[in-house]
């Protein structure tokens, strides 16, 4: 590439309409000349090859990706991973935005992704380590998604709850239950005060627990949690499973008993997200399996925030994510990041609830409270309701009373005094300190 063909993937902001262009931030290690790297990273993710042998024509100024801005952060004696690569040449860390004409593959995610985090992004010549760190949508782009049908205020308006956070609880054990078994401790749950019991991210339709029988059995304990409490109460159902199966599954969820539904987002692909967020009526609840893999490494890969983002675009109501704490391997300023792109203004796409999540208990409640900064949060304990020396219906009752200390501004260890569940929690924390 000549010196005049590198000056067609530079632009400025100004010189553009940036309604037509995805912004796209990377952290990107270039080896040899830096701005060369950059129109071939540029290129290879847009067009390629932009005019015809021997025709007099130019698809860069419609089809080009182009870089409006880039930052040296320093040079570097070698790449930061061991990633094999033919070019030679001083390396060199950069921050760099990159403007990306949405005509190329329009509202469709599985294209989108194959552009900006596809072959050309990560086979570039001269820029052999790549991260992702984040994507800006046009008002122009986001009105052809729908987003949550739901979101945060249509899930409180369900529940009736308003003023504090959303108690769900993962059933434990998660593998190995009979369906009735399992309902059975669901509405213990939901009897000590919690909101939503769920499956397990890796509890789905299975040959000794299938989708039918156990929602049958949940759907049933739901109401009868329902009647006894005066509450309204969610059975979240997992119907993770084959892409062509994932309506009639959610047909079969629903019809007995379930009234919101749990996906493995990146396992079944946004897409599928997006297909059943149309089609469904309950609200649609995403795990994060598989996102670790690329998201981890601080300077390869994709930044978990892409993919939180793109998992709220697609029309989840509600997105589960690793929580704070060394549990999750999950530096506590992207857990705040990832919480943000749930809430944060995203043109006519409504709010999802965020619901940081990693072994937490009536323990960690205040301090997930203080670090999301609002009540607008899940919190989804697992063993921490339903590993409660008292069992699963105390448990949730420990949540509650947490919550309570906090709006009465009294410690948890001054309210467990006349609250014994909140005690027992306390007492089983200390034992385990001591062994």
């Amino acid at each position: 590439m000549n010196a005049e063909d590198v000056k067609g993937f530079f632009a400025s902001r100004e010189s553009l309409d940036m309604e037509q262009y995805l912004v796209l931030d990377y952290y990107l290690e270039c080896v040899g000349d830096i701005e060369t790297a950059l129109a071939h990273f540029c290129s290879e993710q847009s067009t390629a090859q932009w005019k015809r042998v021997g025709v007099d024509e130019d698809f860069r100024p419609m089809h080009a990706a182009k870089v409006i801005d880039y930052d040296v952060i320093e040079e570097l004696e070698q790449l930061s991973y061991p990633v094999k690569h033919s070019e030679t040449g001083k390396i060199h860390a950069c921050r760099v935005t990159i403007a990306h004409p949405h005509c190329n593959f329009g509202p469709k995610i599985p294209n989108l992704l194959t552009a900006v985090c596809g072959e050309g992004t990560y086979f570039t010549p001269g820029v052999p380590v790549v991260k992702l760190m984040d994507i800006h949508f046009p008002d122009t782009y986001l009105a052809d998604f729908e987003g949550p049908k739901f979101g945060i205020d249509g899930l409180r308006n369900i529940l009736n709850a308003h003023g504090r956070p959303i108690f769900f609880g993962v059933v434990k054990p998660n593998i190995g239950l009979s369906p009735e078994e399992f309902s059975e401790i669901a509405y213990q749950s939901w009897l000590g005060g919690l909101d939503i019991a769920k499956d397990d991210e890796m509890l789905a339709d299975v040959t000794w627990s299938s989708i039918e029988e156990r929602a049958a059995h949940l759907g049933k304990a739901r109401r009868k949690a329902e009647a006894e409490t005066g509450e309204p109460k969610i059975y979240l159902a997992n119907i993770t499973d084959e892409v062509d199966s994932l309506m009639e599954k959610h047909d079969i969820a629903v019809r007995n008993g379930a009234n919101a539904l749990l996906i493995n987002a990146l396992p079944v692909g946004l897409s599928a997200v997006r297909m059943l967020s149309n089609y469904t009526q309950v609200p649609l609840i995403g795990h994060f399996p598989f996102i670790a893999s690329f998201s981890r490494m601080e300077k390869y890969g994709i930044h978990s925030k892409v993919m939180t983002k793109l998992q709220r675009l697609a029309g989840l109501d509600v997105v589960i994510m690793p929580g704070f704490g060394d549990r999750m391997m999950t530096p506590e300023e992207e857990v705040i990041e990832n919480v943000i792109e749930c809430t944060k203004p995203m043109g006519r796409i409504k709010p999802c609830l965020p619901v940081p999540g990693g072994s937490d208990s009536a323990l960690t409640l205040e301090t997930v409270w203080r670090k999301v900064g609002s009540v607008d949060f899940g919190f989804v304990p697992g063993r921490g309701v339903f590993g409660h020396p008292m069992g699963p219906r105390a448990g949730a009752k420990s949540i509650r009373q947490a919550w309570e200390a906090i709006e009465q501004g009294i410690s948890i260890e001054t309210w467990a005094e006349t609250h014994p569940e909140l005690q027992a929690m306390i007492d089983q924390s200390a034992l385990k300190k001591q062994d």
